[in-house]
């Protein structure tokens, strides 16, 4: 039975971190949060940066553990992790390495758009760490660019 429990734990873990495709079962606050997220990150495509596929959603409500969603980077690149939400918050946004060290530089926000760069120093699994910090609950989307 414990190792059933594990199990469950570990599948439960992964499916908070999978990205949703767009358009399956987003919610008008979910889909308003990807525009602003969407505004962001096309002026970094401007710049030819190339936007991932798939992105993360949901709720946010103040003072509650951070949520970690986990991606693979590769040293190299130039990443640019972008979040919208439905209304202005306090979100803050940050990228982890594999050993918890925050790699994550030039952070900037405006409202309801946030975004963080990133260049990591070696490839492998990395994690992005968003929080409500304060204020009213709110519906995040998060994406992310890279060249």
């Amino acid at each position: 039975m414990k190792i059933f429990s594990v199990a469950l734990l570990c599948v439960s873990a992964l499916a908070l971190a999978a990205p949703r495709v767009s358009g399956i079962d987003d919610s008008d606050a979910e889909t308003n949060a990807r525009i602003s997220a969407l505004d962001v990150a096309g002026a970094f495509s401007n710049e030819g940066f190339k936007i991932r596929d798939g992105h993360w959603a949901g709720p946010l409500k103040p003072k509650e553990k951070a949520q970690l969603m986990t991606v693979n980077l590769y040293a190299g690149n130039q990443y640019y992790f972008v979040l919208g939400t439905e209304q202005d918050a306090h979100i803050v946004l940050a990228v982890y390495d594999e050993t918890g060290k925050k790699v994550s530089t030039d952070t900037w926000s405006d409202g309801n758009k946030f975004a963080t760069s990133v260049a990591p120093a070696a490839s492998g699994p990395h994690y992005i760490s968003v929080r409500l910090a304060d204020g009213e609950p709110a519906t995040f989307c998060l994406l992310y660019t890279y060249k």
